[in-house]
């Protein structure tokens, strides 16, 4: 979403962890006793509080999805991929040994103007 910044690079992370078909369910039935066919992702999103509005929320969802299936070689994404979009309270992130701030990043060319613009506005600062 945005511009390609390679400082903001590392801020972002992905997690891969894979369960077994007997330890997750859909519907109340276990993913094992659905079959072989069961097709199962939970895509877990935690951003920085910032200018999350709805639309943007949902295109960075949408766009999440459409990857994953170009990736997986489908013409759309399962029913059962799941994408959970949360934001962490400002003030609520932490790493190398202290909290982090979105308001610290504003300025160092990783967002856009406008973007900078629509965050300070978000979080009132």
């Amino acid at each position: 979403m945005g511009q390609f910044a390679p400082p903001a690079r590392v801020g972002f992370q992905v997690h891969f962890v894979e369960r077994q078909s007997d330890m997750m369910a859909i519907g109340g039935r276990l993913v094992a006793d659905i079959g072989p066919e069961a097709d199962v992702m939970v895509i877990d999103v935690a951003v920085m509080d910032g200018d999350w509005r709805q639309e943007v929320r949902a295109a960075v969802i949408e766009r999440i999805l459409a990857a994953l299936a170009e990736a997986c070689g489908l013409a759309k994404p399962a029913a059962t991929w799941w994408v959970n979009f949360r934001v962490i309270d400002e003030g609520s992130w932490g790493s190398s040994g202290g909290v982090l701030s979105v308001l610290s990043l504003l300025d160092t060319g990783v967002f856009t103007e406008e973007k900078a613009k629509a965050v300070r506005a978000a979080l009132g600062a």
